[in-house]
C-alpha cells in the first residue's frame, strides 16, 4: 500500500512549527524519526493531511544537564544512547542497558527517544523509564508551553495528554544520584518483536538498606506504568542479591515485590501467544530479576566508590 496524498511542511524554528500545527487544527502529523508513523502511513492507518517535518528546526538535536536534569531535545536518536558515557552517572547505564532492545541499528540511528512518548505505545522502553523515572514531557503550542509529569501523560494506546497543535519538544529526567543502582530487563518472542514485558529498576541504597525503589513497567496494561505498590513494599528491605544467577526464595523482597507488581501494579491485556495469567508471570520474573540487576550494580557502584578512595 502507498499513503494518502498529504501535504509537507519543514519548519525551522519551534514557532514556525507550533503555527503551522495550529492552523492544521488536529490533521497534522509530526516527522522526526519516522520509523512508527511512516509505517502506519503507509498502511493507511493513519492519514494525515499535513506532515509536520521537524528535522530542520534548530536546537531540538541537543541533549543537555541542567544541575540534576537531562533534558533530552526531540530529534535526539536512539543511537546516542548506547554507550553509558553519554548520559552522566547511572541514569547513562540505564539508558544503555535499554536502548539495545529497540529494534535494530538502522532504526536507532534514526529513530528518536522523544518520538517514543509522543507516539505512546505501551510496550516502549523509553516510555517505561520515563514512568518510572516520573519524566518531564516539554510541550509547546500558540498558547505557550508546558510540562507533563510521565504519571499524567499516558492515557492509553497511543493516548496522551498531547493536545492537537502541541509539538512534543523534550523530555526531562532526573539524573540518578552515584549510589543508584540501575536494571533493566525484557521478554519477547523475538529480537524484533514489541516486548511481551519490559522493566526498568533503580534502587537506592545505603548501609544494605533499600531507601528508594522505582519500577517502570512496559506492556504490562494498556500504557507505561509505575510499579508503586511494589515500590512500596521494597522500602526499607535489605538489598540482598544472588552473586550467580537469578534465582531467589520465594520469601525474598525482590521476588515478594515482583508478585506485587504483576498482581496488583499491572493491568495485563492478552495478545497472541501471551494470555494474561502468563504475562502476569513473566511481569513478576522480570521484576525480581531487573532488582537482582539493580542491586548487583548498586553494589559493584560501592565497590568501585571504595576501591577509588583508597
Amino acid at each position: 500500500m502507498k499513503p494518502a496524498a498529504f501535504d509537507y511542511a519543514v519548519p525551522s524554528t519551534v514557532p514556525e512549527a507550533v503555527e503551522v500545527l495550529g492552523a492544521a487544527r488536529g490533521k497534522a502529523q509530526v516527522l522526526a524519526g519516522g520509523q512508527s508513523l511512516l509505517l502506519e502511513m503507509r498502511l493507511q492507518r493513519v492519514r494525515p493531511e499535513l506532515v509536520v517535518d521537524i528535522n530542520r528546526v534548530a536546537g531540538l538535536d541537543r541533549m543537555d544537564t541542567d544541575g540534576d536534569t537531562l533534558r533530552v531535545g526531540a530529534l535526539v536518536r536512539h543511537d546516542a544512547f548506547e554507550s553509558a558515557r553519554s548520559v552522566p552517572g547511572p541514569l547513562g547505564a540505564l539508558f544503555a542497558r535499554a536502548v539495545v532492545n529497540i529494534a535494530h541499528p538502522p532504526i536507532r540511528s534514526r529513530g528518536t527517544m522523544v518520538g517514543s512518548f509522543a507516539w505512546a505505545h505501551p510496550a516502549s522502553e523509553w516510555c517505561a523509564i520515563g514512568a518510572a523515572l516520573d519524566a518531564g514531557i516539554e510541550l509547546h503550542s500558540l498558547e505557550g508551553g508546558r510540562t507533563v509529569a510521565a504519571r499524567d501523560y499516558f492515557h492509553g494506546p497511543h493516548q496522551s495528554a498531547r493536545r492537537p497543535g502541541e509539538l512534543l519538544t523534550a523530555v526531562r529526567f532526573p539524573l540518578l544520584d552515584d549510589d543508584t543502582g540501575v536494571g533493566f530487563t525484557e521478554h519477547r518472542r523475538t529480537h524484533f518483536c514489541f516486548a511481551q514485558v519490559a522493566v526498568a529498576a533503580t534502587l537506592t541504597v545505603r548501609d544494605g538498606v533499600i531507601g528508594e525503589a522505582r519500577i517502570g513497567l512496559a506492556n504490562c496494561a494498556d500504557r507505561p506504568v509505575r510499579a508503586l505498590a511494589a515500590e512500596r513494599a521494597l522500602i526499607g528491605a535489605e538489598a540482598t542479591a544472588p552473586v550467580d544467577g537469578y534465582r531467589l526464595p520465594g520469601g525474598h523482597p525482590f521476588a515478594r515485590a515482583g508478585r506485587i507488581a504483576a498482581e496488583r501494579d499491572a493491568a495485563p491485556v492478552a495478545e497472541p501467544y501471551a494470555d494474561v495469567e502468563y504475562k502476569r508471570h513473566v511481569i513478576a520474573v522480570l521484576v525480581a530479576r531487573t532488582l537482582c540487576q539493580a542491586a548487583l550494580d548498586q553494589r559493584s557502584r560501592a565497590a568501585g566508590s571504595e576501591g577509588g578512595h583508597a
